[in-house]
């Protein structure tokens, strides 16, 4: 027996016999809005359940700009206003699908799916109603649909299962260049040359160990969760220095809305530092502001982006971190790595040489670390959140570059940023496969599948930078 409750919810008064349905019906119809209580989601009648079921016009309110957050997850209402906060992938990324149907980044981001609904069974509060779509209207219900087809696909084919030789080895050869560049400093000694091969080498290093903690974070490694947690912060902590839990925090935000302003951390340099993007720029320009000369934002890029995003931002920023949300572990992890680095090349250099090696290893290592991960989304549309679906949210805000045994090693296969966006628990060696199979849902759906050479995708960021730059100057000056 259903009844109708207040602004068209229907509540499930499930199996009861007739008296009692008449009497829990009575009492239903009696209550008015807000008088249940805070909270009170599922209710049991003579020991039978009873839902609640919800439209999305009462859903979507619940978005996080209030106390209240609800999300969907295939159909079924959760709240997470309180769960958020204790959330393991952080606060901010579930918060981001407050209001919202997020049923494909939870299919897309969790490992043991099984595991994790055992802890989103108090979190439930109903289901849509029946008359409610599975998701919301602003998506293409057709392409979605395709989506999880394809996703089934993937699985019996067995692509989100790693290969952990692949992985292995790819660890050893991070680990050779690291015996070798204290091997070459050791043979050669600490003069010019041998300084700055050192420097390259361990820049190498730092970006390849860059690329394997991202595999490990976003759980491609090991096929269980907890696996791929612990040797993340080993790889992370001990290899790069840095916390295992600001990458989770910062990653999975991107990862869950790309290039949408405000969730996405990627675009925090705007506008502080730069104007990214027409509609943001314009928009920029229009208010009057003016934080930076943004018209020549393509030419202090040199000096504000690669040289400095880790050496000058990253380096102090993550010890902030992990100090201030009292992550003991990482911390202990990411001293491993400074005591390693020092005692080594201390046989070698004084307190002043070993202060120059680090800073030109971390020099290289940012110049490499932003041209890779910002030459797949700068020059993408970049907007607020329009609540697209999963496909379309990832596709208009990334781009691949073509493939090349260079072009993935150098880019930690993020050449395919398209199906790694798509598909982020998927292992790395596994997305030439699965991308003529992502090219022909684009192509159905008229969707840009977008890959270009290497280099161009290095210029296309200066190019992105300069258009944005005068249409922030044009509408500051003119609209």
């Amino acid at each position: 027996m259903r009844v109708r409750g207040g602004r068209g919810r229907v509540l499930c008064l499930g199996r009861l016999d007739g008296g009692a349905q008449a009497a829990e019906a009575r009492r239903l119809l009696l209550l008015r809005e807000g008088e249940a209580a805070p909270g009170l989601a599922m209710a049991e009648v003579n020991g039978v359940p009873s839902c609640r079921r919800f439209t999305w016009e009462e859903i979507k309110p619940r978005s996080g700009r209030s106390e209240e957050r609800w999300l969907v997850i295939e159909r079924k209402v959760y709240d997470i206003s309180q769960f958020h906060k204790r959330h393991p992938g952080g606060s901010r990324v579930i918060s981001h699908y407050a209001g919202q149907d997020a049923t494909d980044p939870f299919t897309a981001f969790h490992l043991e799916k099984s595991v994790v609904r055992k802890y989103m069974k108090p979190l439930l509060i109903g289901e849509l109603a029946d008359d409610q779509p599975s998701f919301e209207p602003s998506k293409n219900k057709q392409l979605t649909e395709d989506f999880r087809e394809l996703r089934a696909t993937v699985e019996k084919m067995g692509l989100l299962q790693p290969d952990r030789l692949f992985f292995f080895l790819y660890l050893v050869h991070i680990v050779v260049l690291d015996v070798v560049a204290w091997l070459n400093m050791w043979y050669f000694g600490a003069s010019l040359l041998p300084f700055l091969f050192t420097g390259l080498l361990l820049g190498t290093v730092q970006a390849q160990a860059g690329w394997l903690q991202h595999d490990l974070g976003h759980l491609s490694v090991f096929g269980k969760s907890k696996w791929n947690h612990w040797v993340h912060k080993f790889v992370i902590g001990h290899l790069k220095g840095a916390p295992a839990s600001w990458w989770n925090h910062w990653h999975f935000q991107h990862h869950a809305k790309p290039n949408c302003f405000r969730k996405d951390p990627d675009l925090n340099m705007h506008p502080l530092i730069f104007a990214l993007g027409k509609k943001l720029s314009v928009e920029l320009g229009i208010k009057k502001k003016k934080f930076m000369p943004y018209n020549h934002q393509h030419k202090y890029f040199f000096i504000l982006g690669p040289p400095a995003l880790v050496p000058f931002y990253l380096q102090w920023y993550v010890f902030y971190f992990a100090v201030q949300r009292k992550q003991w572990a990482d911390l202990a992890w990411m001293v491993t790595f400074y005591i390693r680095f020092f005692l080594t090349f201390s046989f070698f250099l004084n307190l002043k040489g070993l202060i120059g090696l680090f800073l030109l290893v971390r020099v290289i290592e940012s110049h490499w670390f932003v041209w890779v991960t910002q030459m797949n989304h700068i020059p993408m549309n970049i907007d607020y959140d329009q609540n697209v679906d999963w496909v379309s949210t990832q596709l208009q805000a990334t781009c691949n570059v073509d493939q090349s045994l260079f072009n993935d090693w150098f880019s930690g296969h993020l050449n395919f940023q398209i199906e790694h966006h798509l598909f982020p628990t998927m292992p790395r060696h596994n997305y030439w496969k699965v991308a003529p199979l992502v090219k022909s849902i684009c192509g159905k759906y008229g969707i840009e599948y977008q890959s270009k050479p290497l280099l161009k995708a290095f210029a296309d960021i200066v190019y992105s930078l300069k258009d944005s730059g005068e249409l922030w100057l044009d509408a500051y000056l003119n609209k």
